[in-house]
């Protein structure tokens, strides 16, 4: 039986939030952000988040910790980009292959099935098939490779655009 839970990210949750994704700035090409937040300055990210709508932040946590992060956030900038939103997911390391992923997603587009929401997106760098396995159990599909597009650690990464309908 899982012990963990999913819920709706809060302000609370901010800290473990940003010591996770700096975890993957430090350590991975995963995000091509090169420079670690602080909580404050992390906060105008989680300011985009709602308990319903297009962007919603879900987190999983086990006996009080948060060991991971799913979320849906806003595309692109312009109006007609509204019903899209872009998905990512971030788990401890070390957590993974215990169905917190699953779960995460699962509940995520359970709830953005109900919005205003076209399609999803999630753009993955390349190589991570951890990433590119959930992401097409969960009906993404690839509609591109952007190559060399981001440059991390002195070395140029390729990223992958896969796609899934919403709704």
């Amino acid at each position: 039986m899982n012990r963990f839970q999913i819920r709706t990210g809060v302000i609370d949750d901010l800290t473990a939030l940003t010591d996770l994704y700096n975890y993957y700035i430090a350590n991975t090409a995963t995000t091509f952000d090169v420079k670690p937040y602080t909580v404050e300055s992390r906060s105008a990210w989680f300011s985009q988040f709602s308990p319903t709508g297009r962007h919603q932040l879900l987190v999983v946590e086990e006996a009080g910790e948060v060991l991971g992060y799913a979320c849906s956030a806003q595309y692109k900038v312009k109006q007609a980009y509204e019903t899209s939103v872009e998905v990512s997911i971030y788990l401890k390391p070390n957590t993974q292959s215990r169905g917190l992923g699953k779960a995460l997603y699962t509940e995520l587009f359970k709830r953005l099935e109900t919005e205003d929401v076209h399609r999803a997106y999630a753009g993955i760098t390349l190589p991570n098939d951890a990433s590119l396995i959930i992401h097409k159990k969960f009906g993404f599909e690839s509609v591109g490779v952007f190559r060399e597009v981001g440059r991390k650690f002195d070395q140029y990464w390729d990223v992958e655009m896969l796609e899934k309908a919403i709704g």
